[in-house]
């Protein structure tokens, strides 16, 4: 009865709408993880990159 009535009171568009809006938020929180776990990935390489340099620096002045 519930079903019949929300079918009757929103147009089947508005719902079609409302779940494809659905499914691009969820998209896009995904992309967004993604971004983070991306973005950590490049500042640990970076990091390590900048470790080694110091590294490599610190035995030239030694030598």
């Amino acid at each position: 009865m519930a079903k019949a009535l929300f079918g009757h009171v929103v147009a089947p568009h508005q719902v079609r709408v409302a779940e494809e809006n659905a499914a691009l938020r969820a998209q896009v929180r995904r992309l967004e993880r993604e971004i983070a776990v991306l973005r950590e990935e490049r500042d640990a390489v970076i990091a390590r990159e900048l470790l080694s340099m110091a590294a490599a620096d610190s035995e030239h002045s030694l030598a």
